[in-house]
């Protein structure tokens, strides 16, 4: 990710606060999602599944047991960097058969290099003989220099069936994917390119290469390209240890989230059973339109709830389900519950703001008949988030013009996306922490996600109808913090 630690100055300034003034109730923090004590974090880096916990880097370490609550081990898990040198982003294996030396299962982290004076990216390696909490810096750094400043993100993935380690790394301005291959994790060798297809306007990042399993037991190769620094596209296709080649490289760009802040995300990958069907995956919730600029003084960086991947069948092709993991529901405290017709105008749900903008809400809205109908959350005085439905054009819209009373260049965005209703209902699971949003729709087909930095003061909610047409079920659930 470019310029993630040029923002070191972010880190100086928000560690003068003293340890013991962390709270974890500061303005804006949410409760369910993991942040950090007082840093920034930008993409998920190096997550894995490894001796039965979860690990996540940027490049501080965390760990946890379930994906939910998070132990933050370090600010800075690589050692040994060069004084001019700053780590972006990149990835983490398990090196079970000691192939680059230090040791059966010594954790082997791929990232990239960023000389500071030349601008220059090229590819590292550092090793861990701890677990995972700190990693020392390989001396004969880098692994693969191509003398690019627009080269980095690397994810190194073990392919069994060519018995090597693969690498995916942006070469961010052509819009391409490179391939290498290494035995050991230290000599690499140039196997393709892929791209560029799809949504190439700008820039490619942070590539993701993994399978997921079909709705018929079968498994297929997906390539998540973080793109034009603020969304991500994705490709369904076979990996063949060489080549990434997709299944309809002529389609539209296909993109993971339909909000606003949703970026670099990862899989987990998964050591302990690297077979099993589970695949989950977080990603950054920002974009750099506004990354620096956001008014949160406990640090700068979110991450995602946890969710989990899989593939589904449509008519154009294979697409990607996002389901939040289903052990969040162990945050849930006591539901209200809804089942009404909704007169023209407005509904509150008085029962709501006590929640304090900490809640998950299900939202099933019968579309048989004509009407634009939704619900505002984090509302109040004047602000609100807009979530509208129109049962005509089928076109979900989402409206954060009036969410902040904080000054946020270009924050202020409208999102909308064609979701056809199923059996004639249109169903959301909304996940509101403090600032954030997370929308997930008709299990997970689509999914939105934005910042919202709603004031304290606007916690409300209420349904909406123009015709009056509209029967609703709701349930909501105050979330546990994890704090």
């Amino acid at each position: 990710m470019r310029l993630i630690f040029l923002l070191l100055f972010t880190n100086l300034v928000i560690t003068l606060f003293a340890s013991d003034s962390i709270t974890y109730k500061e303005k804006y923090r949410p409760q369910y999602h993991f942040t950090p004590a007082h840093r920034w974090i930008g993409d998920p880096c190096g997550t894995i599944r490894h001796n039965g916990r979860y690990m996540a880097y940027s490049w501080g370490a965390a760990t946890s047991d379930d994906l939910i609550h998070w132990n933050e081990l370090n600010d800075h898990a690589i050692k040994g960097l060069p004084r001019d040198i700053s780590a972006f982003t990149g990835s983490i294996v398990v090196d079970r058969g000691n192939t680059a030396g230090y040791g059966a299962d010594a954790l082997i982290a791929a990232f990239t290099s960023f000389d500071e004076h030349s601008k220059k990216q090229s590819q590292s390696i550092a090793f861990s003989l701890d677990n995972g909490a700190t990693f020392q810096y390989y001396d004969l750094n880098p692994v693969i220099d191509i003398w690019s400043t627009e080269f980095r993100d690397p994810t190194v993935i073990w392919h069994p069936e060519s018995n090597r380690w693969i690498m995916a790394v942006a070469k961010a301005l052509e819009k391409k994917i490179a391939f290498y291959s290494s035995t050991d994790l230290k000599q690499w060798e140039w196997l393709s390119d892929f791209g560029p297809m799809g949504d190439s306007e700008k820039s490619w990042e942070c590539p993701d290469l993994f399978q997921l399993p079909t709705e018929d037991g079968k498994k297929k190769w997906v390539l998540v390209i973080s793109v034009n620094w603020a969304r991500e596209q994705y490709f369904v296709g076979d990996f063949d240890g060489k080549r990434f080649i997709p299944e309809r490289p002529e389609a539209s760009p296909l993109y993971v989230d339909d909000g606003f802040d949703y970026y670099a995300s990862r899989v987990f990958q998964n050591f302990d059973n690297p077979s099993a069907d589970d695949v989950y995956t977080i990603g950054w919730i920002n974009t750099w339109d506004y990354a620096t600029a956001t008014p949160s003084e406990w640090g700068k960086g979110i991450w995602s709830i946890p969710r989990k991947l899989s593939l589904y069948s449509t008519p154009d092709g294979m697409r990607m389900r996002q389901q939040p993991i289903g052990s969040l529901a162990t945050l849930r405290k006591s539901p209200i519950k809804i089942n009404r017709r909704l007169r023209p105008g407005v509904t509150k749900l008085h029962a709501i703001s006590p929640f304090g903008n900490v809640y998950e809400m299900k939202l099933a809205i019968k579309t048989d008949k004509p009407d634009i109908c939704g619900v505002n959350i984090c509302s109040g005085n004047g602000y609100k988030v807009t979530i509208s439905y129109d049962s005509q054009t089928k076109y979900l819209v989402v409206d954060r013009t009036a969410s902040t009373d904080v000054s946020i260049p270009k924050f202020d965005r409208i999102s909308h996306t064609r979701i056809p209703d199923k059996n004639g209902i249109l169903d959301l699971d909304i996940f509101v922490d403090k600032s954030t949003v997370e929308i997930f729709v008709n299990n997970g087909e689509k999914t939105l996600t934005m910042l919202t930095y709603s004031p304290d003061t606007s916690t409300e909610a209420n349904l909406f109808s123009l015709n009056g047409t509209t029967e609703v079920s709701l349930s909501a659930w105050p979330m546990k913090s994890i704090w």
